[in-house]
């Protein structure tokens, strides 16, 4: 899955999931890994990522 495709997917999850779009795509993704299906836990693992970088630093 190309980066804009990723960077779509991970706006949608944000959208319809708002503060819980991380670990919604990380639970996905443990299931996909769960399933043994690696490039599906790939691609979720790159939409978390996404979400992570969307988010911004953490102030502390």
């Amino acid at each position: 899955m190309d980066e804009i495709t990723i960077n779509e997917y991970a706006r949608q999850l944000l959208e319809a999931h708002g503060d819980r779009a991380v670990a919604e795509a990380a639970q996905r993704a443990i299931a996909s890994e769960q399933r043994n299906d690696k490039e599906e836990a790939k691609t979720w693992r790159h939409i978390e990522a996404a979400l992570k970088g969307m988010r911004g630093p953490i102030a502390s």
